[in-house]
């Protein structure tokens, strides 16, 4: 019965030390595979190119805050929904009023965080022309 807790700090430990692997990991073999000299890289080599496209203009384009705003809105939309499967499965037990106000009342707050950013504009997608300076 003593061997239970050794047990479970094992299982702690390796999971701490997974996730810290996984952590430091790429930042270890970026490391070793990184080239180190320079001096035989063209300036070809040095563009920014992403797609094999060559760039127009010079790195500092000013790109639209919308794509970010998105990204956001999304992601923050996506962790509270994947927050309210394990909350459903909590709630199975039968339906109690308290348990579905407190859901009303989170999902509730999440739209007006959507009314919010709806008021702000993030959701008018206004075209933006490239102007070469």
């Amino acid at each position: 019965m003593a061997q239970q807790p050794i047990l479970d700090h094992l299982y702690v430990a390796a999971f701490f030390l997974g996730g810290l692997l996984m952590a430091v990991g790429p930042f270890i073999i970026a490391h070793i595979f990184a080239p180190r000299s320079t001096r035989n890289i063209s300036n070809k080599t040095r563009q920014f190119i992403e797609c094999g496209v060559e760039p127009i203009g010079d790195a500092w384009i000013r790109f639209g805050i919308v794509y970010y705003l998105y990204a956001l809105i999304f992601l923050a939309f996506d962790v509270d929904i994947l927050f309210l499967f394990p909350v459903a499965l909590a709630y199975d037990s039968g339906f109690v009023i308290r348990d579905f106000v407190e859901i009303l009342i989170f999902v509730g707050i999440l739209s007006l965080a959507l009314v919010y950013a709806w008021k702000k504009g993030v959701f008018k997608w206004e075209r933006k022309t490239y102007n070469p300076r």
